[in-house]
């Protein structure tokens, strides 16, 4: 072998030597490497009693429900048996099917606390919708799940001590996990106080402020995850707040940007699918509503050998959507069946009779008898002078021929009770332009579809029966409302009306701040749905003409 070989082959030699010690450093073993884990969260939110894919208003089926969810969920278990499962909050009402557990049979256990157990849930965050039908039916839902229920910001009036768990730590695969529930603190501007009463609702950024470092420093959990019933509370282009919501309604961006030690939230409330948004290295995401998606979050981590913690080294979130060709899961199907059974035999009892079919079609755009049926009901049961109702459902519709419990159910779909105040004729004016902010600042050439404020929800858009006026898209805010009449004669800003609405909109839902502090005339223990179910049974046919009492000018 040549010189010139014999320096070669060292030099290579030499070169082994060193990668060793780069990649065998002192007191290791070959092939070691740094131990990973991974954390599968599954989440749901908004169900909103949705058992089975089904629309009980149309009684049509419907790509929804945790019947189909359950499927995702028990395909996903098969990779991931450990993941962890969750839900964000308005579970017990919101389907005809809750309502009848809830209002006429709650002897049965609750019809989602069944599932979800079943399900093996390991927490749900308490969100508004759970106080709709007062504190006995909701614990009672409580007692029957399996699984917590947490609230870390709901507390004893008074006191320092939760009502709720508010939060739970598991153990994946070694991984300590914490999950901390936050319900939005909007409630007594929604609900009636018999409903909270002896609760109270804490603002929720400070709440984590003071529980996030519990759970990192006393319970020494590797990942903090939030379930929180609330949304993204700004427009992320322009950081204006959305002005359709209550002080602190929403919070997920403050807390991502203000708590520190936070790794991932589960947002709800909101209604939004947001798949996946990294907000200050927050991971944010959401499963719309009405068991329609799974929110699906997996964390990566490496425990880092100098003090065999944890660390989070990626995180990645995506929502899965139930669709026509995942299956019906035939357990849950089998516990909800009985619950399906008794929702159908009330929703097809027929109490009247309508000789044309009506349609909600256009009903934030002008008068429709089908509105002008609740403002009957409302100024009937209410006693009142003049009626505030809004269009819930643009889809509504009853049929020609026999009217049944389905079509009214239908018609007015929220759990909201009835309400008579005593207002002047400025306060009913303040509310008229209030709702008049529907419209967007007006735009030559733009339709009336084209002016409306996507950024508030249709449902805050009240209309009068029992004056007249004209909504004037073409003026400025506060000054919409022209011709404004009562029994033929302009209103006067000083007299007094009795003035029905409902109890969302008395405790502030919507931001109708003008009804704060008015003098309660009349209220009534009965939602306005079976108010308008025993003015339909009374007066047997619905009216077909709407009496065009206000109208919209401006706009193409």
């Amino acid at each position: 072998m040549n010189k010139k070989k014999i320096v070669f082959s060292f030099l290579l030699v030499l070169l082994a030597v060193c990668l060793a010690a780069i990649n065998y450093p002192a007191g290791g073993r070959a092939g070691a490497a740094a131990q990973r884990a991974r954390v599968v969260i599954l989440g749901t939110t908004d169900m909103h009693g949705r058992v089975f894919p089904i629309d009980y208003y149309t009684n049509k089926y419907d790509n929804v429900g945790i019947a189909k969810v359950a499927t995702l969920v028990k395909e996903a278990r098969k990779t991931d048996p450990n993941l962890l499962l969750v839900d964000s909050g308005d579970t017990i009402q919101g389907t005809p099917l809750e309502y009848f557990h809830n209002k006429r049979n709650n002897t049965p256990p609750d019809p989602m606390m069944l599932a979800m157990s079943s399900l093996h849930y390991d927490s749900m965050t308490v969100g508004n919708h759970e106080y709709n039908f007062g504190l006995k039916v909701l614990e009672k839902a409580r007692g029957e799940a399996k699984f917590p229920w947490l609230s870390a910001n709901t507390y004893n009036k008074g006191t320092p001590t939760t009502h709720y768990t508010p939060y739970i730590v598991k153990e994946v695969d070694g991984v300590r996990v914490g999950v901390l529930g936050l319900t939005t603190p909007g409630i007594p501007n929604w609900e009636n106080v018999p409903n909270y009463e002896g609760l109270e609702f804490h603002e929720t950024v400070s709440e984590a402020k003071k529980w996030v470092p519990i759970l990192r420093e006393k319970e020494k959990v590797d990942i903090v995850a939030i379930t929180m019933h609330m949304g993204i509370e700004e427009d992320l282009r322009t950081g204006i707040p959305s002005p359709s919501q209550v002080p602190n309604e929403n919070a997920a961006v403050a807390i991502a940007r203000q708590v520190p030690g936070v790794d991932v939230i589960l947002m709800g409330h909101t209604h939004r699918d947001v798949p996946s948004l990294v907000v200050n290295g927050v991971l944010l995401t959401q499963a719309n509503r009405w068991a329609s998606h799974v929110a699906r979050v997996d964390i990566y981590l490496e425990k880092n050998e100098s003090d065999g913690r944890w660390q989070v080294a990626a995180k990645s979130s995506r929502t899965i959507p139930v669709t026509e060709k995942t299956a019906v899961d035939p357990e849950i199907a089998q516990l909800g069946q009985p619950y399906d059974k008794e929702t159908q035999d009330w929703l097809s009892r027929t109490i009247g009779e309508s000789t044309e079919e009506l349609t909600s079609q256009d009903c934030r755009l002008r008068d429709t008898a089908i509105i002008d049926l609740i403002q009957r009901a409302q100024l009937e049961a209410g006693k009142a002078d003049v009626s505030m109702a809004a269009c819930f459902n643009p889809q509504a519709r009853i049929p020609k021929g026999p009217v049944t419990v389905r079509d009214i159910a239908g018609l007015y779909e929220y759990e909201n009770t009835l309400v008579t105040l005593e207002l002047t004729g400025q306060q009913l004016k303040d509310a008229l332009e209030h709702s008049a902010r529907y419209f967007r600042p007006y735009e030559p050439g733009k339709s009336l579809n084209e002016l409306v404020d996507q950024r508030i929800p249709g449902y805050n858009f009240d209309v009068a029966e029992g004056v007249t006026y004209t909504l004037d898209v073409t003026k400025p805010f506060g000054q919409r409302i022209q011709s404004l009449r009562f029994k033929g004669q302009p209103l006067s800003p000083t007299q007094k009306l009795r003035v029905v609405t409902n109890n969302y909109r008395v405790n502030g839902g919507g931001n109708y701040t003008m009804y704060k502090d008015a003098t309660v005339v009349y209220r009534s223990s009965e939602e306005v749905r079976e108010l308008i179910i025993d003015w339909v049974e009374k007066h047997k046919t619905i009216p077909t003409q709407a009496n065009n009492n206000w109208g919209i000018v401006g706009g193409q």
